[in-house]
């Protein structure tokens, strides 16, 4: 527990309304699946490699939603609220235009984007539908960003979580009806996921842009989206665009290994797709703990407080450690089981099986690297977060994992170690880099400038 840390920036009181907002997603994502499953397994196939260029598409709005939650704790922190206010105005207004142009080219060109992703010929036809459809709502994802990154860095994690429930039962209810042709709703199945899919994200983008206005103590008028000021927004790309190249090093990585694993075959494709749904609930909780660290040590280090921010990082990550190892083991233990829900094809279970036990070493080494990069990021270090992934994501998870699972023939055995040597060895840098504390010299200039500039006003 920090001492004297407003109530709504502790770690738990932020947390836990994240993780219920992450089970939630999560919970989403599985229940796609099981029901994508009773279409077909190439639909599943579809779905989870046309969400992985969905994910890499997003580091593009990205970068500018989170570069903006960062400074917006750290203003909070320093008193500074109409700055804050302002780079949240702008972090909506500048992401929802980057998302425009990407549902854009989604939508009038899903087959050409589908080709150049290496999708197998006889997935094409249901790649069309769903990348066409589901692409469209890019703009709304974008837009759902930074209202709801902006809105937790406030400290209210409440409100986006309860945004998630109600969208999380529209989405479902709508799944079902599409497929099944219930409630008078015509059978579109894989087509009627990605319409249920936008349907669900337009509500919840009204929903969460009512939250936004009076998120701050000054209501936010809607002309106000107009609004940019230059200083603010290069502060916001400073910090902004390493994340963005991090986040984008992350995910078209795990493209190009999702599109290594569409070399092996459709049923190892299945495969990857089914356990990275289990794997998800594996280290949610830890990625709760780890993203409200990040928000509670940046409100720390904008307010001057670095050694609670320092120690602060260890407990949150010790936490989590815990969380994801007892996760871990207990999907290791039921995973065949619920493997067996997925799908009936026998190649895909054994499988999956195959990699439940490397997922034990996985998630304590992805829960390491969250909680340490996380820290990292909140207090400006992006650049450092930068260079490691640059290095350790392309040299070793993909391109060792072309060589371990494709040229020696190691299958997803040999792409799994290569993901497990990444995550620890991201994890070690930082942690180096964490326990140097070079960057609590840093946190004394905005508080000197913030100084002189009240005296200045004063004068």
């Amino acid at each position: 527990m920090v001492k004297g840390l407003d109530r709504k920036f502790t770690l738990w009181a932020l947390a836990w309304p994240i993780f219920i907002e992450v089970f939630l997603q999560t919970l989403l994502g599985t229940v796609d699946t099981l029901m994508v499953s009773e279409i077909s397994d190439d639909a599943v196939a579809v779905v989870g490699y046309s969400n992985q260029l969905f994910n890499a598409l997003m580091t593009l709005f990205i970068t500018v939603a989170s570069g903006a939650g960062i400074l917006i704790a750290q203003r909070i922190g320093a008193k500074k609220e109409e700055d804050a206010r302002t780079i949240g105005i702008m972090s909506v207004s500048v992401s929802g235009a980057i998302g425009l142009v990407i549902s854009a080219v989604l939508f009038f060109w899903p087959q050409t984007i589908a080709k150049l992703l290496n999708m197998p010929e006889d997935l094409m036809p249901l790649a069309d539908t769903y990348i066409s459809i589901a692409g469209a709502g890019m703009v709304l994802t974008a837009v759902m960003a930074a209202l709801s990154t902006a809105i937790r860095n406030t400290g209210n994690t409440r409100g986006p979580m309860y945004v998630i429930i109600g969208v999380n039962i529209i989405h479902v209810i709508m799944n079902y009806g599409f497929i099944y042709g219930a409630f008078g709703f015509p059978v579109w199945e894989l087509k009627g996921v990605a319409v249920s899919t936008l349907a669900s994200r337009v509500i919840a983008t009204v929903v969460l842009i009512m939250m936004f206005l009076p998120a701050f103590s000054r209501r936010i008028t809607l002309p106000e989206f107009l609004r940019f000021d230059r200083k603010l927004f290069q502060e916001v790309l400073k910090i902004g665009w390493p994340l963005g190249v991090n986040m984008s090093c992350w995910v078209f990585t795990q493209l190009l290994i999702y599109m290594f694993i569409a070399m092996l075959g459709a049923a190892e494709l299945a495969a990857r797709t089914y356990m990275n749904t289990l794997e998800s609930f594996c280290f949610m909780l830890g990625y709760s703990f780890a993203l409200a660290l990040q928000i509670q040590v940046a409100h720390l280090f904008g307010a001057s407080r670095t050694r609670e921010a320092y120690q602060a990082t260890y407990r949150a990550m010790y936490i989590g450690l815990v969380v994801v190892t007892v996760n871990a083991l207990v999907i290791f233990l039921v995973g065949g089981w619920l493997l067996g829900l997925f799908t009936e094809d026998k190649e895909i279970i054994t499988i999956g099986v195959s990699l439940l036990g490397m997922n034990l070493l996985l998630q304590p080494g992805k829960m390491i690297n969250m909680a340490l990069g996380n820290a990292l990021n909140a207090v400006g270090e992006t650049r450092f977060t930068k260079y490691i992934s640059i290095g350790s994501m392309w040299l070793i998870a993909a391109g060792a994992s072309y060589v371990a699972g494709i040229s020696l023939g190691w299958g997803l055995i040999g792409i799994y170690g290569c993901m497990i040597a990444d995550e620890y060895l991201r994890g070690l840098l930082s942690f180096f880099r964490w326990r140097s504390r070079r960057w609590m010299t840093r946190s004394q200039a905005p508080a000197s400038a913030n100084a002189s500039g009240g005296a200045t006003a004063k004068a």
